[in-house]
């Protein structure tokens, strides 16, 4: 399929609220209505939609911490880890990567102690990284105002 301008604002739009109406967008990218909503249910078909996700506050949801960790795997462990890591309700992002590391991880968590015990579950898999995260500095980064 291919991603014409009108396609691209609408993506913007939906990256940026993805629960605005159709008419809403309909006036910002210049079509009608049930033309916006075609050409997003034909992008869903495509593939090019995913899907559509809370953004939560984890932070207002108990955990002050979030951390990213890079796991450089033992041995046979990578395999095992990539089981094991979806049942870490801890983790909201985990990648496969290059490099001298295997994993990288985006993790929230309640304080330093309840960290202290996620790297101790870890540490059986590889070696770990940890960075505190501080502040994020680009919250949305809509792909319209890349092009």
């Amino acid at each position: 399929m291919k991603i014409d301008s009108i396609n691209w604002k609408i993506l913007d739009c939906l990256q940026r609220n993805s629960r605005q109406s159709n008419t809403k967008i309909s006036k910002r990218v210049g079509i009608s209505s049930p033309a916006v909503a075609e050409r997003i249910r034909k992008m869903e078909d495509a593939g090019i939609i995913e899907g559509y996700f809370t953004k939560l506050s984890y932070f207002e949801t108990g955990n002050q911490l979030k951390a990213i960790i890079t796991l450089r795997a033992f041995m046979g462990r990578l395999k095992p880890f990539l089981v094991k890591v979806k049942s870490f309700t801890e983790v909201i992002n985990c990648y496969r990567i290059t490099g001298n590391e295997n994993i990288v991880m985006e993790v929230v968590l309640k304080d330093q102690k309840h960290l202290e015990h996620f790297i101790d579950q870890l540490i059986t898999y590889g070696e770990t990284r940890t960075q505190i995260v501080l502040s994020n500095v680009i919250e949305n980064n809509p792909i319209a105002e890349k092009l």
